[in-house]
């Protein structure tokens, strides 16, 4: 599959383009797709081939609460702008995915307004989780299931029939008119698993090497990442790990969950590539999570060399800061380009060796040396091999591996091709 040698960009484009935070659904649409174009020179500067696009469909705020899945968000464009910039993209060997919505909608969404006035009568009572028998607090005249008790976002039932059949035919419609390379499901682990296998079957009936990732916290990801549902689901169980292990010098939790996941013979994920990322549109930008700024480059290292497919975070290649308890703003920023860090180089240098390398994309994973803050691993493939090492603490570090040996500086990483 194409995005096994894929490195994505994640971009949320209504904080990104600067747009209203709420919609009022009477102004004519507003032209901010094309800030996004205008970044593709940089995306392609950062050899990125593949992007991930948050919500883009008509919202009520801040996306996950669509009002119209057919139009785009008029805060961003139309609909044949949005089909420019994918085509644009595509102009420039970037794959798109979306955000697809799919656990719930927004209480302007035209079935839920049908409910909202003709209660039990509606055609589409059927499509949600109501109750009759209460009030809720807008004074609807009956209660409904949210997402995760948030009443502004209703819960669909995706064991309808009838929803299913909606749903796969919007997303029909966004692959044969957008021509959108993949999605990235929200909520993967709320949803239906009966919706998940036919939403597979839909997709690659229109084009067979359509890409579906999942939103996945927890638990086991082969429930949702397997032949018959989804090609790969979110990493958080890594992501934690490497943060947490370098922040706590205790580089043996991401050692463990790496092992538990990918070593030989039992690693439960073997074959498996997994969404790696640092950080996203949902938790802290990782420079204010690290509490030391030197540790950055080789978190960076890691999460682009150990097995799976990584994501860069718009912004985060010139180590913007931003934590989850300020808002959204403060991790959804509207940005403008900047000159190169000294971290863009470095995150540019692990992009080309991740793109360039079958090893880092399909290679076998095993432990080399672990302790408080150091980590080392080998990544091989059909008889190639490259050792990577991670050094987060004061002093300098030694490494041997098949004869070879090497020195890594305090706070420093390397990676190494053994011939």
């Amino acid at each position: 599959m194409w995005a096994d040698r894929s490195v994505f960009y994640h971009i949320y484009p209504l904080g990104f383009c600067g747009a209203e935070v709420e919609n009022d659904f009477i102004s004519a649409p507003i032209d901010r797709l094309s800030k996004i174009a205008a970044w593709i020179p940089h995306l392609c500067d950062l050899q990125i081939n593949a992007v991930y696009l948050g919500p883009v469909w008509e919202a009520c705020s801040h996306g996950y609460d669509t009002a119209d899945y057919c139009r785009v968000d008029r805060r961003l464009g139309t609909n044949e702008e949005f089909a420019a910039l994918v085509a644009q993209f595509h102009a420039a060997g970037i794959k798109v995915i979306l955000d697809g919505v799919f656990n719930h909608v927004g209480r302007r969404f035209f079935a839920f307004q049908d409910v909202l006035q003709h209660h039990g009568e509606s055609q589409y009572a059927s499509w949600f989780y109501l109750n009759f028998n209460k009030e809720n607090h807008y004074g609807d005249g009956f209660c409904y299931q949210g997402w995760d008790g948030c009443d502004n976002l209703v819960k669909l039932k995706l064991s309808n029939p009838r929803v299913r059949e909606y749903i796969y035919k919007i997303v029909r419609e966004w692959i044969n008119f957008y021509h959108i390379d993949g999605l990235r499901l929200d909520v993967a682990h709320y949803l239906n698993k009966g919706f998940l296998r036919g939403l597979r079957q839909c997709c690659r009936e229109q084009k067979d090497d359509f890409w579906l990732m999942g939103e996945v916290l927890y638990g086991d990801y082969r429930r949702f990442a397997n032949e018959e549902m989804l090609d790969s689901v979110t990493n958080y169980e890594c992501y934690h790990g490497l943060h947490s292990g370098i922040n706590n010098h205790n580089m043996f939790e991401p050692a463990y969950s790496l092992a538990r996941q990918f070593s030989e013979p039992d690693g439960i994920y073997r074959g498996l590539n997994l969404f790696n990322f640092a950080d996203n549109h949902d938790v802290s930008r990782i420079a204010s999570v690290l509490k030391d700024a030197r540790c950055l480059k080789p978190l960076y290292t890691l999460m682009f060399t150990i097995p799976g497919i990584p994501c860069l975070y718009y912004g985060s290649e010139w180590g913007i800061t931003g934590l989850r308890g300020e808002g959204d703003a403060a991790l959804r920023p509207a940005l403008e380009l900047r000159e190169d860090a000294d971290l863009t180089k470095h995150i540019r240098y692990l992009i080309d060796y991740r793109r360039r390398s079958e090893v880092l994309a399909y290679g076998n994973y095993a432990e080399l040396a672990v302790d408080s803050t150091f980590l080392a691993f080998s990544r091989s493939w059909q008889g190639k091999k490259l050792v990577i090492a991670a050094n987060v603490g004061e002093t300098p570090r030694s490494l041997v591996c098949d004869g070879h040996y090497w020195e890594l500086p305090p706070f420093s990483s390397e990676i190494f091709r053994i011939d």
